[in-house]
């Protein structure tokens, strides 16, 4: 079997002219489908309707025309099997080695507003994918091509070595399936979404553009980041990287906790970030006046951290972040301007190493955003929807003697948003809308409440205490009522709550139950 065809159907028809060329240049007949015929055409080359190849006209609105015999049959037999080779000589079915393909835009399709379902179905691809698993199973043979980057490097193997080799066709063909693969599971969640059955059996997950990483944690181990286009945003996978070094897996990981900590809050708000946990969190009525805060809340902890703010950077806000003897790694925002940009970087000897992310397309209302988060466990992994509540104020009630007033109430409205963002057992101590210390990870809720008042010092006189679930004995109020705490928001539903209630009354401490949990594990 000699190198007979190559097979051209494309939606992205950047880059395929020059690559058909350099394929047409070593006596390999072009075949192709509309539009892309039409381009190949266009610069020149002469190319094979797949319809005159297969001798059948394109049917039912062009949704059939390469289920063929004599695609499949071209791309499936092997060149070692003589049985195979005979197939093809006595039906006259010439061999097709190579076939560029990349797919309908189905998730681009999804991904505008207002799209109907019969719209998204109609950008469900059935002869695309069928051709290239054809081709990619039979990859001792058959070059395959799903993604236009692929294009030049293959290109350039062809004329360095006037073919592709095993090896590179071995790796198009696992990157073949693997874009199958997330393009079926796109189409699965959509549908799944649509019938309000996200929790599909099974349920599959897939990442694209990968970003290969120095390292994940720990030098010694191997990371990437994936991106998941349907998440809505604004996200740290949507954020363009415009300076600064290269991201790594823990920037990464405190630049999403620092986002979706600054997306809670309504007014400018800025969070400081240190190992996902916040050391700073501030919401204010100017975002230069949050940006100060939030490095108030820990200063000694604030150095080296990573900070997301709610509204673009301005000149008196970038002041704060550019302050003596503060230095940061990474921050993320709505895009700001080249002037301010060029400010932000180059005051302090470190803003050229400053990881600046940029969200152009800001959502403030992204809080109530949909999604799903999966994490990975030994044998499975665990899917569950986002934890939007934390807003609604109507469930709460008041069951001590004293009542907050408004100012105490709104206090204890910001402090409950920031403690949904402490990791489990959480204890947050604010002052209005300024976080002064947290107690985060603890295996009992009383000693989180120890080091929520040992990082606020003098300032837990006086402060609020948010907590993410219930207390289950009087021991966190007593400790509290002892450095001055005056009021505390936290679920209820001890089988104790008479006895903190009690514990809460006689502190003179006011307490609102909110009926809702905030687990952050």
């Amino acid at each position: 079997m000699t190198v007979g065809k190559a097979l051209f159907s494309v939606s992205d028809k950047s880059g395929i002219v020059e690559l058909a060329r350099v394929l047409a240049d070593r006596g390999i007949e072009l075949l192709s489908t509309g539009g892309t015929a039409r381009t190949l055409r266009d610069a020149g080359l002469a190319v094979i309707d797949v319809s005159d190849h297969t001798g059948s006209p394109e049917i039912l609105d062009g949704r059939v025309k390469t289920l063929h015999p004599r695609v499949h049959a071209g791309l499936l037999a092997r060149s070692d099997i003589p049985e195979h080779v005979e197939t093809l000589a006595r039906l006259e079915i010439p061999p097709i080695d190579y076939v560029i393909v990349n797919l309908y835009p189905f998730e681009k399709t999804i991904a505008q507003s207002g799209v109907t379902l019969e719209e998204a179905i109609e950008q469900i691809d059935i002869g695309g994918p069928s051709m290239i698993r054809s081709a990619a199973k039979n990859a001792e043979r058959v070059t395959v091509i799903v993604d236009p980057q692929d294009y030049a490097p293959v290109t350039q193997e062809i004329l360095d070595q006037g073919e592709v080799s095993l090896e590179t066709r071995r790796r198009l063909s696992a990157k073949a399936y693997a874009i199958t693969a997330a393009y079926d599971t796109a189409i699965a969640d959509y549908l799944a979404v649509a019938r309000e059955e996200p929790l599909r059996e099974p349920y599959s997950l897939a990442g694209r553009d990968r970003q290969v990483l120095r390292y994940g944690e720990n030098p010694h181990q191997r990371a990437a980041f994936y991106r998941c286009p349907s998440d809505e945003g604004p996200t740290v996978g949507a954020a363009r990287l415009r300076s600064g070094k290269e991201l790594s897996f823990n920037n990464l990981l405190d630049l999403d906790a620092a986002l979706e900590l600054v997306l809670e809050m309504d007014d400018p708000a800025a969070a400081v970030i240190k190992h996902t946990t916040p050391c700073g969190c501030a919401e204010a009525a100017s975002l230069a006046e949050a940006t100060e805060q939030a490095f108030a809340g820990d200063p000694v902890s604030a150095y080296g951290s990573i900070i997301a703010v709610n509204r673009t950077l301005d000149a008196a806000s970038i002041d704060v972040l550019t302050a003596e003897n503060r230095f940061l790694e990474a921050i993320i925002g709505p895009a700001i301007d080249d002037a301010l940009f060029d400010t932000l970087i180059t005051r302090r000897k470190w803003g050229r190493n400053l990881r600046v992310l940029e969200l152009p397309e800001w959502k403030a209302s992204a809080r109530e955003r949909a999604g799903w988060l999966v994490r990975r466990l030994g044998g499975g992994f665990l899917v569950q929807e986002r934890d939007r509540r934390g807003h609604g104020e109507a469930a709460w009630t008041t069951p001590t003697e004293l009542q907050p007033d408004s100012e105490t109430r709104a206090a204890l409205r910001f402090g409950w948003r920031v403690v949904k963002h402490v990791k489990s057992n959480a204890i947050v101590l604010t002052h209005g809308r300024q976080l002064v210390g947290a107690g985060a990870g603890q295996m009992s809720r009383v000693d989180s409440v120890d080091i929520a008042i040992s990082k606020a010092g003098d300032r837990a006189a006086g402060s609020i205490l948010a907590s993410d679930a219930f207390f289950p004995f009087r021991d966190g109020i007593d400790v509290a009522a002892r450095a001055g705490v005056r009021a505390i928001i936290q679920p209820g539903g001890s089988i104790r709550d008479e006895e903190v209630i009690a514990a809460c009354d006689e502190h003179g401490i006011s307490m609102i139950f909110t009926g809702e949990r905030h687990f952050r594990h």
